[in-house]
């Protein structure tokens, strides 16, 4: 059966304290020896329009295909049976959360339900005890708990999210995708070195490109955001930060062209262009749907483009990528989409783990430089 929570020392066990104390009736804990923090994947397995069976589902297929530790938060009374139906798995272990967020809820439902199943996977990784969160919750209730739990990084004065777009030859990185909507423009500069230490752990890309999302190439272009973002773009980074490679400005029509590996702009904008693209893959998709079936001949063609039909809807599937990523905090927490299934927890479950186990904390750490500056917050 699963556990409770990994031990604080190499043979000991602990258990959290609060609601989780309560673990007197769940199985045995996870021994420190084989949780290392940064292979411990902690899953909010009540966020989600299908959680928890389709979360429980997807992190058992993580679990044994990354060959990871994953604890489940939620409430043991409807996990247990769900993870019963897999055996249950040894690497797949639960702590108890009573309490839940609904997907309708926002960000000032994290301080109504402290003892929630995404508060409590905050609060592992808070303990030393697990190296990454996700979840399929309320995006905003999401943030502001990670915000409240989980201490930024060094230099970091307020997280971004990072989500991927399904560009060649490697996916860009479109940052911040809604978590800060009116920034100022020394955190846009911020913003772009989580984007970079993204495109590096991710994708491995060296020096990743990177481009202010605006409504002109040029660099006069935009509103007054946009313009001295990017005075400070095309500027030495400050307080010993690495260089970005910053190639200019780009345009919406530029963001599935590839031209640059990392697009940065405020969360307002980057939101909008998130959900425009969605909106619209999904429009093109029903479209291509209805005229590959409209004829007898299409359908025939059909038969024969299988392979190249099944390579574009694998790019185009939201659950292929696992999720938004919220960088810049002392864990990496992955969002997954709130419809996702399990093919998409498990999705992101991978995302989290390549991205703990790259270490992207330590490259943002890196690119930010060694002294510790706090922009006011915002």
């Amino acid at each position: 059966m699963p556990g409770t929570s990994p031990a604080a020392g190499p043979d000991q066990t602990e258990e959290l304290p609060g609601e989780a104390a309560h673990a007197a009736g769940l199985p045995q804990p996870v021994p420190m020896r084989v949780a290392d923090q940064h292979r411990l994947i902690a899953v909010d397995a009540m966020g989600g329009d299908h959680a928890p069976a389709e979360i429980v589902d997807g992190a058992v297929a993580a679990a044994r295909e990354l060959g990871t530790h994953i604890i489940l938060t939620g409430r043991p009374g409807l996990l247990r049976p769900l993870l019963a139906r897999h055996g249950p798995p040894a690497n797949v272990h639960i702590v108890p959360a009573e309490e839940s967020l609904a997907m309708d809820e926002g960000a000032l439902a994290s301080w109504r339900r402290p003892r929630s199943s995404i508060a409590v996977a905050c609060q592992l990784v808070r303990r030393g005890q697990a190296g990454a969160v996700v979840s399929a919750g309320s995006t905003g209730a999401i943030v502001a708990t990670a915000q409240m739990r989980l201490r930024p990084l060094p230099g970091v004065s307020r997280p971004a999210l990072a989500v991927v777009l399904p560009t060649r030859p490697t996916p860009s990185i479109l940052i911040d995708a809604g978590a800060i909507a009116d920034p100022k423009p020394e955190l846009i500069v911020q913003f772009a070195q989580l984007g970079v230490a993204y495109a590096q752990t991710a994708f491995g890309i060296n020096e990743p490109r990177v481009g202010l999302l605006t409504i002109g190439s040029e660099p006069g272009k935009g509103n007054k955001l946009a313009r001295r973002a990017h005075e400070l773009l095309d500027a030495d980074p400050s307080h010993g930060g690495l260089p970005i490679s910053f190639t200019g400005n780009v345009e919406g029509d530029d963001l599935l062209a590839g031209r640059v590996d990392v697009i940065v702009t405020d969360g307002f904008t980057g939101n909008v262009a998130l959900k425009t693209l969605e909106g619209t893959a999904s429009f093109a998709a029903g479209q291509l749907r209805e005229v590959l079936g409209g004829t007898l001949a299409a359908r025939i063609g059909t038969v024969f483009q299988r392979r190249g039909l099944r390579d574009l809807a694998a790019r185009l599937d939201s659950e292929s990528y696992g999720g938004a990523a919220l960088l810049g905090l002392e864990a990496t927490v992955v969002i997954a989409h709130g419809a996702v299934r399990a093919k998409g927890a498990a999705a992101a479950c991978r995302l989290a783990a390549e991205l703990s186990n790259g270490q992207i904390s330590e490259r943002i750490r890196e690119r930010l430089g060694p002294a510790r500056h706090f922009l006011r917050r915002q």
